[in-house]
């Protein structure tokens, strides 16, 4: 098809942008038509670039000069593209229209012989992927278009990647919150042998490891075994390798997530410590609240309770005063500080009185004073009672 002056400057870049641009007509010609009664016709359409994707930015323009240079063609009608890419004109007079699509001052493409007739509503869809058009195109553009498509190619496969992740992940925690690790372990174990590089992938797998190990470990005690049974400690190694993992992953990531790290640390800390571990317990327990400090009261008295239950009673007690730092209001931590410091307490062997070792009574009171009605109050209240101390507390039963 012979073009009779019709000049389009393409460019791929130009023809690739969908910036979301909404472009005004002006009054002109169209609505002067419109205002003398001399035509009605209208036009609708829809424009897509030569990937496929809608251009949304930029306007169609209708003109019959045909015979002028580009730079000085006089176009009768201009109506705009929406952010779907969709444009529609109306108080058109009837004729024979080129139509173009303009991008700024840049023709991207044009329909010829589009013919408007009076009261008639005419439908042009102006496809860029059509052949025509993509044989027009210079090599540069067409080796762009390639380069384009194969990168979007890989960004879908990239994205399909990662939403099966997702679901993956989400099913997961849903399995570790039921207790069905199992499961969760499968899917974790499918998704990380999919993308192995991916930290939190690996900190869920080592919860659903941990759970299993957990559950393990209440069988045999129900059994009568030994809770300590090599193959229910080979579970909980099995968890903290995969926390290690994820940690350091994360670590090495882009962005690594703090929030991923505490948690992974806070996990391992758990492991260690079920594994009898208290040194290496402690250690991930400071790792996570240096991780994320805004939780570090929460970190610290898992690392005192952890070292209590070991029978780690000094360390317990310094793990105690850093979450009480921390949240000067965690009742826990004040009791677990209490039960490490009470070993220490001492008889007068003048007066046979108890006495407490310095902070141990403090501590006591202020977990009363904190959580008066707290699953530890009466155990509490029966030491102080016992050593002959005061039992101070604000709390007052409620009314019945």
């Amino acid at each position: 098809m012979k073009r009779i002056g019709l000049k389009v400057s393409s460019t791929l870049a130009t023809a690739l942008l969908v910036v979301a641009v909404m472009v005004q007509p002006g009054r002109s010609v169209a609505q002067t038509i419109k205002e003398q009664g001399l035509g009605d016709a209208s036009v609708h359409g829809h424009v897509t670039n030569p990937v496929g994707q809608a251009v949304n930015q930029g306007e169609v323009r209708l003109t019959t000069d045909r015979s002028s240079p580009p730079a000085e063609r006089k176009y009768q009608y201009k109506f705009p593209l929406d952010q779907n890419g969709d444009f529609k004109g109306t108080g058109i007079a009837p004729g024979n229209y080129v139509l173009f699509v303009f991008q700024g001052d840049k023709s991207l493409d044009f329909i010829e012989g589009v013919n408007l007739t009076s009261g008639a509503d005419k439908v042009v869809n102006v496809d860029m992927t059509r052949a025509e058009y993509l044989e027009k195109m210079s090599p540069e553009d067409k080796k762009a278009l390639e380069e384009y498509k194969k990168k979007n190619a890989d960004i879908a496969a990239a994205n399909t990647k990662i939403q099966s992740l997702n679901a993956l992940l989400t099913q997961a925690r849903a399995d570790n919150k039921a207790g069905n690790y199992d499961a969760a372990m499968t899917a974790m174990q499918q998704a990380t042998a999919a993308k192995p590089d991916e930290g939190i992938l690996w900190i869920t797998l080592g919860d659903s490891q941990l759970g299993a190990a957990d559950a393990a470990a209440k069988a045999a005690k129900a059994a009568g075994t030994s809770p300590t049974d090599p193959a229910v400690m080979q579970k909980y190694n099995d968890a903290a390798a995969s926390y290690k993992k994820g940690i350091d992953l994360n670590a090495a990531s882009k962005k690594p997530s703090p929030e991923a790290a505490a948690a992974g640390y806070n996990q391992l800390g758990q492991a260690y410590g079920k594994m009898g571990n208290a040194k290496d317990s402690a250690d991930a327990y400071e790792m996570a609240a240096k991780a994320q400090p805004t939780n570090a009261a929460m970190y610290y008295f898992n690392e005192a309770a952890t070292l209590y239950n070991a029978s780690k009673l000094p360390e317990a007690e310094a793990a105690a005063d850093k979450a009480i730092a921390a949240d000067p209001k965690k009742a826990e931590a004040y009791y677990i500080k209490g039960q490490a410091l009470i070993p220490q307490a001492t008889v007068d062997p003048k007066t046979q009185k108890i006495v407490a070792p310095p902070g141990c009574v403090e501590a006591y009171q202020m977990y009363l004073e904190l959580a008066p009605d707290g699953p530890h109050a009466n155990d509490v209240k029966g030491i102080l009672q016992g050593i002959g101390a005061e039992v101070k507390s604000t709390y007052k039963a409620p009314k019945k």
